[in-house]
């Protein structure tokens, strides 16, 4: 038995549940997988997974020897990347994971500002507006807007605030009733982000007042924030925006900010990475980058 193999195998079908889907992962085939999982069970002498024709099942034994494992099998790969990379060469690549919008105004530039500086460093880019499982995918970096994390194997590191206008096409402010304060946004066609933790709710403060908006139905909504701008330039409605979505079209006049006296609920970036990546050179320098750069603005 390679044992080393057999725990990597044996990691990877914990993580992604199926004996599938780790020979996909691992570019074995299934019959490999299983093997490695028959072999290394009869080394310990102990069911690690249960298997039946619809699922399979992590016992007690497996759970305990995961995480075990897991840290064995961590602490290898950074003895390995403690030699590959060098301060003054990275090495090797990285998997990052940004929102689409926000990736292609901002971030996907940053990156190639990034590969200049480390010709030797390849860049595998996943862009989603939705939340993956970085382990699961094998992501070493995710940059995000919100730094909960529901798994204990992670750390954020806060990137910047990100300022949110409420902007319409002075097209559609022209032909709609006007708009004194938030409450009067119920007159009004407002377009939504469907991916927000607050998609219908939108929440306004101004001095010590403070108005939470219950929107009405939309006619429009949309999982993609450059799509929505698109739409309110276009003069279908009011859009609750990141400023750097709009930032152009504002100055063009494209768009005109709307309740400029209120202010929208501020959200914020963080960049999220395994905390077993915390030791890695490319790892660190990427947040490095990142954060000079955020600081900068």
């Amino acid at each position: 038995m390679d044992k080393l193999r057999a725990l990597t195998v044996f990691r990877r079908v914990v993580e992604l549940g199926s004996f599938k889907a780790a020979a996909d992962d691992l570019n074995l085939s299934k019959a490999a997988v299983s093997k490695n999982i028959y072999e290394l069970e009869d080394y310990l002498q102990s069911p690690l997974i249960q298997r039946t024709t619809r699922k399979l099942h992590v016992t007690d034994q497996g759970k305990s020897y995961y995480q075990q494992i897991c840290q064995v099998l961590d602490s290898l790969a950074q003895a390995d990347l403690s030699v590959l990379e060098s301060a003054d060469s990275l090495k090797g690549s990285l998997k990052i994971s940004v929102p689409m919008s926000l990736g292609l105004v901002e971030i996907n530039p940053l990156l190639c500002a990034f590969m200049q500086q480390h010709p030797a460093l390849a860049i595998e880019l996943l862009m989603t507006d939705h939340y993956i499982d970085l382990m699961e995918q094998g992501v070493d970096i995710a940059v995000r807007g919100g730094a909960t994390l529901a798994d204990s194997s992670l750390r954020s590191r806060k990137l910047t605030d990100i300022k949110r206008v409420l902007c319409a096409s002075a097209d559609y402010l022209r032909r709609s009733p006007p708009l004194h304060s938030p409450a009067d946004l119920s007159q009004h066609q407002c377009l939504v982000y469907s991916l927000s933790s607050s998609a219908r709710r939108w929440s306004f403060k101004k001095q010590q007042q403070q108005q939470d908006v219950e929107l009405p139905v939309s006619r429009y909504t949309v999982n993609n924030g450059l799509a929505l701008a698109q739409t309110a330039k276009l003069g279908h409605g009011i859009a609750l925006l990141p400023e750097y979505f709009v930032k152009q079209a504002l100055a063009q006049g494209e768009l005109q900010q709307v309740l400029p006296d209120w202010q929208t609920e501020q959200h914020s970036l963080y960049i999220i990475y395994p905390y077993h990546k915390e030791q890695s050179q490319k790892v660190r320098a990427f947040i490095d980058f990142m954060l000079l750069h955020f600081s900068q603005i």
